[in-house]
């Protein structure tokens, strides 16, 4: 995913149909959303491990 990330971003540094001021901004847009897919994976990955630990509880209450 990072190499098409940054495939994206040097398309975009080269495209001719993206305006050289608004360039930056996108990039920096696409830099953001990045770190947010990180911290999104971040989170899920915590979240797993949570249920991990609180499953047993909720079998044994019969809710799963």
């Amino acid at each position: 995913m990072e190499q098409k990330i940054a495939q994206v971003v040097d398309k975009i540094k080269t495209s001719k149909h993206i305006n050289e001021d608004d360039k930056p901004m996108i990039i920096e847009k696409i830099e953001e959303w990045k770190n947010e897919k990180t911290a999104i994976s971040e989170l899920n990955l915590k979240l797993q491990e949570w249920w991990l630990k609180v499953e047993p509880i909720f079998a044994e209450i019969g809710l799963v």
